[in-house]
């Protein structure tokens, strides 16, 4: 049962969550934050266009179930809704990823609508919805680095939600990729926008992750979201389980941060509509 203000008639906010270093809870961000909206009565599917398909494992859809993969949908052999499937969460749905997406960058080389593939499965139709339309939320987890099909993401969705680790390089790199994300602006994607950051594997013994996370808001302000994600054994666990940490220990304090993200976002959501 989605809630009163679910699927809105311009279809489902697309979020890609995106950062090129590896290891900074972007897939757990990914899994636990669909995970939290779900929860709240939203339609939700994470698209895994990771080449390790961490996404899709933590899921609970394992390499050797895939019957269909956002690889296929992207050359074009299957349909983004042919390749979607139900996961153990009730209202979210999976686009399971496989390896073959590594060679994304050489196989599209030479199509001039490369960049524009995921955005043109999200609104192909046959006799359902676009899927665009089917979803509240959609979450793009996106591999660690900029390439073609993070630019993919980028160009197919309204937002970027960038994971940041709570350490003393946090901010290195984030300069390269606010970069990519203008020029995917001017040329791809004018409505695309910086949703948020999110503070990662936040150690409230540690001092200098309360100075990495005052330092990241004393230079980016409001984008900075309040919730702080804590480093947290429960989950780092939960996807050895194959299930998000909200499933495997909605107690512990990983998850609790993940449902604050997920209420976050969608006051967030609430006040831009009514902008």
């Amino acid at each position: 049962m989605t809630s009163p203000d679910a699927i809105s008639p311009t279809g489902a906010r697309v979020l890609a969550i995106v950062n090129q270093k590896g290891g900074v809870g972007k897939t757990t961000t990914a899994i636990n934050l669909s995970t939290a909206l779900a929860a709240n009565g939203l339609r939700c599917l994470v698209i895994d266009l990771d080449p390790q398909g961490n996404a899709s494992t933590g899921l609970n859809c394992h390499a050797d179930e895939r019957d269909g993969t956002t690889y296929e949908a992207l050359a074009g052999e299957k349909t983004l809704q042919d390749v979607i499937r139900e996961t153990d969460v009730p209202r979210l749905d999976l686009a399971p990823a496989s390896i073959d997406l590594s060679g994304a960058d050489v196989e599209f080389v030479d199509d001039p609508t490369r960049a524009h593939r995921l955005k043109s499965m999200l609104d192909e139709a046959d006799e359902n919805l676009p899927v665009r339309k089917r979803y509240d939320f959609i979450i793009i987890d996106c591999p660690p680095s900029l390439n073609l099909l993070t630019v993919n993401a980028m160009t197919a969705a309204e937002a970027v939600l960038v994971p940041l680790q709570c350490e003393f390089f946090a901010l290195e790199g984030l300069s390269q990729l606010l970069g990519t994300v203008r020029r995917v602006q001017q040329n791809l994607n004018p409505d695309l926008r910086i949703d948020g950051i999110v503070l990662t594997m936040y150690d409230q013994r540690n001092r200098l992750s309360s100075q990495v996370a005052d330092d990241v808001r004393d230079n980016l302000g409001d984008v900075v979201y309040s919730t702080l994600i804590p480093r947290n054994v429960r989950l780092s666990e939960a996807p050895s389980h194959a299930m998000p940490a909200l499933v495997y220990d909605p107690k512990c304090a990983g998850s609790r941060a993940y449902v604050d993200l997920a209420a976050e976002l969608l006051q967030r959501t609430k006040t831009q509509k009514a902008a």
